[in-house]
């Protein structure tokens, strides 16, 4: 009987031993843990900012957008303007502008050069159209559609007259001859930044001689006509 007790206690023994291992296994395990989140928490923490700034320590913005600026001259007084819309600045055509005759010219000039705080850019002619607020005198558009257009361009100021045309003067660039409703400039010029450079124009408008009438219509039908071009420079900046 004694012996049959001791082997069950003996088939018994290895449990509570096992139970004890689990539980210091377990403590370990938590301890490991435990030492893991308080490294954690005794981190440091830290941050770094920066900001544009055009000078050390400067306090003034440092990202903005440049300007372009374009003015003319029409040869008022010395005076650069804005004219930014039709019918934009006055250029004042020679005589006999407001009663040509087959064969007549005419001129006027304009110069155009950028503001002190612009970028450098180009500018191109466009077509004339009709000048806004300025009332013509042109049932169906004949005398539009008659006149011829010239324009010469320099980087010089030069006299605006038949000599910017025929070769007399030198260094202009004719860039444009033809139809006064169709014909725009053939090239672009350069502008130099903040007003160091100015390109001078000078346009001519001719009534052409011999005038052939539009299909229907005599020679008497463009006579006591009258309008006022416009035109616009487009500009665009380097």
């Amino acid at each position: 009987m004694e012996e049959a007790t001791e082997s069950r206690r003996d088939r018994r023994s290895p449990e509570p031993r096992r139970r004890t291992a689990k539980v210091i296994a377990i403590t370990s395990a938590a301890a490991v843990a435990a030492i893991g989140i308080t490294g954690t928490l005794a981190a440091w923490n830290d941050t770094e900012w920066v900001h544009g700034a055009l000078s050390a320590g400067g306090d003034e913005p440092a990202i903005g957008t440049s300007t372009f600026e374009v003015q003319q001259n029409t040869g008022t007084a010395g005076a650069w303007v804005d004219q930014e819309t039709n019918p934009g600045g006055a250029i004042v055509f020679s005589a006999p502008a407001s009663a040509l005759t087959p064969g007549d010219t005419t001129y006027a000039e304009v110069a155009l050069k950028t503001t002190a705080a612009s970028v450098a850019g180009d500018v191109t002619l466009d077509p004339a159209v009709l000048a806004t607020g300025i009332t013509a005198t042109d049932p169906n558009g004949l005398l539009f559609a008659a006149l011829e257009v010239r324009v010469a361009t320099a980087t010089t100021a030069f006299s605006c007259d038949a000599t910017a045309f025929d070769g007399t003067q030198t260094g202009l660039t004719a860039i444009a001859a033809g139809a006064l409703s169709s014909t725009g400039g053939s090239a672009s010029q350069h502008l130099d930044a903040a007003g160091g450079s100015t390109q001078y124009y000078c346009f001519e408008i001719s009534l052409p001689s011999p005038l052939v009438p539009a299909s229907g219509y005599a020679i008497d039908d463009y006579m006591g006509r009258s309008l006022s071009p416009a035109w616009k420079f487009d500009a665009v900046s380097d």
